[in-house]
């Protein structure tokens, strides 16, 4: 939504609920700690919603004609807001932000938003992860370390995407190593999401290729400093890597689909292939669902079943 869409839409919106709405904005902004991009968004769908109200409804409308919102309200802003250029993945998240400011309205002014908060998001696909072929995975690094002028650079990227694909880590996990981790043990202590810490083995290969970047990197490591380092010195960026992976599958024809979060999803397919555990899988990657994991390796239901027949107690 253009900054001047939304600055019709808000001048749509009665005083009292434009008030509303930017207190909620700095509520989320300053107790939720939500960054820039989240506020804009949610400032454009619920001044959206509210303009969609005043049209509706043919009048501006107030606290209390919000409180008062019907499931058939809601259902025709839906209708409406539907289209071409918003499909339900983009419906999906207006709903959730309508209903962020209706669950903090509610509280506030004493109403019950029932109508809102019960409104069902549509349905959309789940966009499963494509994990590469062995082959391809082996030709990114071989790819990769043959892109740089710079040996050291060369050898920073694949001993990152070693770490992706050799030890399952995600790419904030990988780059969040500190320098006191090099050498590497044979096995990394992890703080994955939510502070759910695990134990990752190393493999030989990805403490050779660690160990290849510490000889040639230029910046000495430093026990509380970045491990994997820019140019300048300062730490690596996600998107640094993105780029290298970006040029490499351009030149090996590989999809987009080839980034660095698909490596991990490659150690976790080519484990389970390999005849890993399901569950030692699960451990490795830090799920806290099976089903998650399950959607990593891109399992089919009879290989997830002859894994269950294979390692169940009661099978056989």
């Amino acid at each position: 939504m253009s900054r001047a869409q939304q600055a019709a839409d808000i001048g749509l919106i009665s005083p009292a609920a434009r008030d509303a709405l930017q207190t909620w904005l700095e509520h989320q902004r300053a107790l939720k700690g939500a960054a820039e991009n989240t506020i804009t968004a949610y400032q454009g769908d619920v001044a959206d919603f509210l303009a969609f109200m005043t049209h509706h409804k043919a009048a501006p409308q107030g606290l209390g004609a919000l409180a008062s919102i019907s499931i058939t309200d809601m259902r025709s802003w839906m209708a409406r807001t539907r289209g071409p250029d918003v499909g339900p993945r983009s419906m999906a998240r207006k709903l959730s932000a309508v209903k962020a400011f209706y669950r903090w309205l509610a509280e506030r002014e004493g109403f019950e938003p029932t109508a809102v908060l019960s409104t069902r998001a549509p349905k959309f696909p789940k966009k499963l992860p494509r994990p590469l072929a062995i082959d391809a995975a082996r030709a990114m690094i071989d790819c990769v370390e043959i892109q740089s002028d710079r040996p050291w650079v060369s050898a920073r990227d694949v001993a990152v995407l070693t770490l992706l694909w050799g030890c399952g880590l995600r790419i904030s996990e990988a780059l969040g190593l500190k320098g006191r981790d090099a050498p590497l043990a044979d096995s990394l202590r992890i703080l994955g999401k939510g502070g759910k810490e695990r134990v990752v083995p190393v493999l030989p290969a990805a403490r050779m290729a660690v160990d290849a970047y510490v000889r040639l990197c230029p910046h000495p490591p430093e026990d509380d400093a970045a491990l994997f380092r820019a140019i300048r010195g300062g730490p690596l960026s996600p998107r640094a890597i993105a780029k290298v992976m970006a040029d490499a599958r351009m030149q090996l024809g590989l999809p987009a689909t080839a980034t660095p979060h698909a490596m991990r999803h490659s150690f976790a397919t080519h484990l389970l292939d390999a005849g890993g555990d399901l569950r030692t899988i699960q451990e490795l990657l830090g799920h806290a669902s099976l089903s998650t994991t399950q959607a990593y390796t891109a399992v089919d239901t009879a290989r997830l079943m002859e894994v269950y027949n294979r390692s169940h107690p009661k099978a056989g």
